[in-house]
């Protein structure tokens, strides 16, 4: 099976830089499989699990909160607004930000545009919180 290099990066670390055999993203439109010769592709990233599969099949996942992903047929990396193993993660973090969200969503001053894209990541860290419960 053909491999490439994939990294993960947040503004605290890098969390990832290796060669892997495929990994799924949770882009914006949908979750994507990403594997070598991939067609060249940037995508936004929505808040939710990034699976790796390492070339010793190895699966890991880490929980993603935003950014994007540029893919190559040689590689990927997957720029987070933040990111945490799952291993690591802690349910009270989603729900920090959930009611960070609920808070900003309550203030009011948002114009319509971004009242709408409030409620649609309050709608997806929600589901983010059931996805990382099952973990």
């Amino acid at each position: 099976m053909a491999d490439f290099n994939f990294e993960l990066v947040s503004p605290e670390r890098l969390l990832l830089s290796e060669r892997v055999s495929e990994v799924v993203i949770p882009a914006t439109e949908g979750e994507m499989t990403v594997m070598a010769n991939h067609a060249p592709t940037m995508t936004t990233i929505k808040p939710g699990v990034v699976t790796v599969k390492a070339v010793d099949g190895k699966v890991t996942r880490y929980v993603v909160f935003g950014g994007f992903a540029d893919i190559l047929p040689t590689g990927c990396t997957l720029l987070a607004e933040s990111a945490v193993p799952v291993s690591e993660m802690d349910a009270k973090l989603i729900e920090k930000r959930i009611d960070a969200t609920k808070s900003e969503l309550d203030d009011g001053s948002h114009s319509d545009e971004h009242k709408t894209r409030l409620e649609q990541f309050l709608a997806e860290l929600t589901q983010l919180n059931g996805i990382v419960v099952a973990f």
